[in-house]
């Protein structure tokens, strides 16, 4: 008997260990009171991000909002709220638990028979904080603000607006509008009619057309209103957390009760009258009272459904211990999370900091700023940043997420192109990298000492000069919505065959500048002075830019044709015959792919020799001539150089595509690993911020990319997954599909493929021969 009871136990524990997690197994829970701002834990919902955490007995949180931008084009913050209890259930670490609840989507603080509740409406910009005790108690809550009166913003502090290191004359962050009005507190930012915004546009040389172009932030008014049942007013006072001097506007309960309510209703609209802002604030208010009793059911279906579309589970076999490969596990639910929190804001997230930044002096001990603080700008998007915090929601299913970034780019289309009349007299969307959020280059990044002669269109800048491609990468999102979904994209077409139309006027007018022909000897366009991303500058023909055109171009007619005028087609296809071929070199006396035909500096350590592998897919695992690009990988000095997990680095990813497991494994290891904060998924600063969201992008892509690509009609699954790694994960392909499957002590099960017919479709390279892998290419 003892003998089958130790048998028995033996096998239970081998059992236990080959167990892969669920994602409850993911929760944050902590059991100890953070020390500051830097150990909070995310929370959000449709456009809203908030940071939590219990300090020293109080229960505080940051709250930020989707498209806040100041006059200066700050991602302005709009608040902190402090909430205390009496008598303190939070008055010690005894019995303390604070958890991230992932399915349901909300954080739980509990100790002493008393909890709260912290949730963000999806569907409404609603913050809801419920309390429940045993016995009865008093709460008080305060709005705490920061820009209760104006601030000077100087030196390195104008990082977070657009003027960054050049600022021009006194910048200001100018006070908000906070008072009690009806037992609530109500707190606004209202943007002044001058901006930024007209500092650009004279810098840039646009004032001949300024009136046809869209502004953002001009009268741009945000904030909200606190109220808490049963609440009234208890008076103001001051104080300073970390660096920043701060004033509270206090709300307490009329008497001490079991059961207490606090919501923040947040409204943002442009407008020049302030009444038509407080109109919309109160009918927000009112309107939700038809809504509240099934908001909170509705916002948990939400969650629920967005956890159910995709995920990927992780151990390591025989492994119990949270070893590093539960962690990319963790990770990479926790940062898909994050991203969840901003699904339907009116602005992409974020890639320096999303929603989730908090005071900068735990970033950097040198930046004592204010928390509205974030480096690379607030409303400036860097465009090879933002690329690789969508890409990733192809493959986990977030269509509907993507809508934030991709029709922010259509909204900055009729600026694009009146760049190019303005300054080249051609047509076309020109975009630059170091965008505005109105379309035109960042002022800093435009540089205010330029030559007098030169070209005004042009960023005098030795990072980012002639780099136009990378709005391409959006555009490829765009059409691959279809691809994956069939989503009808045709509201994308033309702003992506405007885009296309630069480039062909636009090498065509600088070659009409050099001589008398405007294409070579072939009858290609060519590219120059052009850039191989932001790395190999004045480049001729760079490759990542032939194959942005060669696929954008072939996409788009594939998807598009039965809506694009006859014209348009004509005009794609003739287009085609002028784009250049690829350039390859010899490294060792092996064909590899070359950064361009020619460059004469490098000035990043970005690989454009390998953006054909990704993000343009012209090589990879089942496509031609693989070894070629794996090659590239292995032999190119500059690719190996430049190889890192750091921030916006992609060797992650450029292995998985090229099948290399050992490299893949290595390299979303340790891009994915716990971040060092209290909080795992806040990595960084990097190249950006924390948290950084484009790290956190890469890593998903990678992630991705290792259980899952296609070729040829084909879905390849553990492309460059280690057979040791035991996981569960459902993702998205092409064709409506979605694959489920299971790898557990080595042995493969296909859950389930939606629809059922593509099953056949679905290859298992795990039980490929190397031969079967040779014969894909």
């Amino acid at each position: 008997m003892k003998y089958l009871i130790t048998c028995l136990v033996l096998f239970l524990s081998l059992f236990v260990k080959a167990q892969i997690p669920v994602l409850e197994n993911y929760n944050q829970i902590w059991t100890i009171q953070s020390k500051n701002s830097s150990e909070s834990m995310p929370l959000g919902g449709g456009d809203i991000g908030v940071n939590v955490w219990v300090e020293q007995g109080d229960l505080y949180f940051y709250f930020s909002r989707s498209g806040t931008f100041d006059e200066h084009n700050t991602l302005l913050k709009l608040g902190r709220v402090k909430v205390q209890l009496e008598p303190n259930p939070f008055k010690d670490n005894e019995g303390f638990r604070q958890e991230l609840k992932l399915k349901d989507g909300y954080v739980s603080v509990s100790q002493n028979n008393t909890k709260i509740k912290l949730w963000v409406d999806v569907f409404s910009p609603v913050i809801h904080l419920d309390a429940v005790s045993d016995v009865p108690v008093n709460m008080k809550a305060s709005y705490e603000s920061w820009r209760y009166k104006n601030r000077d913003v100087k030196g390195k502090a104008n990082n977070a607006n657009s003027y960054k290191w050049a600022p021009q004359g006194d910048i200001i962050t100018y006070q908000d509008s906070i008072s009690f009005e009806n037992n609530a507190v109500k707190f606004y930012h209202k943007n002044r009619e001058n901006t930024v915004f007209d500092v650009v546009v004279e810098q840039q040389k646009m004032e001949s057309v300024k009136d046809q172009m869209m502004n953002p932030i001009k009268n741009l008014t945000f904030g909200g209103i606190m109220k808490g049942k049963n609440m009234m007013p208890a008076g103001t006072y001051e104080g300073v957390y970390q660096d920043t001097d701060f004033k509270g506007f206090s709300l307490k309960s009329v008497k001490p009760s079991k059961k207490h309510q606090l919501a923040l209703f947040l409204h943002t609209k442009q407008n020049e009258n302030i009444n038509l802002w407080n109109d919309g604030l109160q009918d927000l208010v009112s309107s939700y009272k038809s809504k509240e009793k099934k908001a909170e059911k509705n916002t948990t279906t939400w969650w629920n459904n967005f956890w159910n579309r995709s995920f990927i589970y992780i151990k390591k076999n025989n492994v119990t211990e949270k070893d590093s490969v539960y962690q990319i596990g963790q990770n990479y639910q926790l940062f898909r999370y994050m991203l969840g929190c901003n699904a339907y804001g009116k602005y992409p997230t974020k890639f320096n900091g999303g929603l989730f930044t908090y005071d900068p002096v735990y970033v950097k001990s040198d930046l004592p700023f204010t928390p509205d603080f974030r480096n690379w700008g607030g409303g400036t998007m860097t465009q090879q940043n933002q690329r690789l915090v969508y890409f990733p929601m192809l493959k986990s299913g977030d269509f509907d997420m993507m809508d934030s970034q991709l029709d922010y780019y259509l909204s900055l289309q009729k600026n694009a192109e009146l760049r190019s009349e303005v300054y080249w007299n051609h047509k076309g969307a020109s975009f630059t990298e170091q965008l505005e959020n109105f379309g035109l280059p960042n002022p800093a990044e435009y540089d205010w000492k330029r030559p007098a002669d030169y070209d005004p269109g042009m960023q005098h800048n030795a990072w980012l000069e002639y780099q136009w491609d990378t709005v391409f990468e959006f555009c490829k999102m765009m059409l691959e919505q279809n691809e994956y979904v069939n989503k009808d994209v045709k509201k994308y077409n033309g702003f992506i065959l405007s885009c296309l139309r630069f480039f062909d006027e636009h090498y065509q007018y600088l070659a009409r500048k050099r001589g008398r022909k405007t294409l070579d000897s072939n009858g290609h366009l060519v590219l120059y002075p052009g850039s191989g991303v932001e790395t190999y500058k004045m480049s001729n023909n760079a490759n990542s830019t032939i194959s942005a055109l060669k696929v954008i171009s072939e996409k788009l007619l594939k998807i598009s044709s039965k809506d694009l005028t006859q014209e348009d087609i004509d005009y794609i296809k003739d287009f085609q015959t002028r784009i250049p071929p690829l350039n390859f070199r010899e490294i060792n006396h092996q064909k590899v792919i070359a950064p361009a035909k020619s460059w004469e500096r490098i000035n990043n350590t970005e690989p454009a020799q390998l953006y054909p592998v990704f993000p343009w897919e012209l090589y990879g695992v089942g496509k031609p001539d693989l070894e070629v690009a794996q090659n590239t990988y292995f032999l190119d000095e500059d690719v190996k150089r430049f190889r890192s997990h750091v921030g916006w680095k992609q060797d992650n990813i450029f292995a998985a595509r090229l099948g290399l497991t050992d490299e893949a494994a290595k390299y979303n290891l340790l891009k994915m690993a716990d971040s060092g904060r209290r909080f795992p998924a806040f990595w960084g600063p990097g190249f950006d911020w924390v948290p950084d969201h484009n790290w956190g992008g890469s890593g998903m892509i990678g992630m991705q990319d290792m259980l899952l690509q296609e070729a040829d009609g084909k879905i390849l699954l553990f492309p460059a997954w280690p057979k040791d790694w035991n996981v569960h994960f459902k993702l998205h392909a092409s064709k409506n599909t979605t694959v489920e499957a299971e790898l557990k002590n080595g042995a493969v099960n296909i859950i389930k493929v939606v629809p059922e017919e593509r099953r056949q479709d679905v290859l298992n390279m795990l039980e490929m021969t190397s031969q079967e892998k040779i014969n894909l290419n």
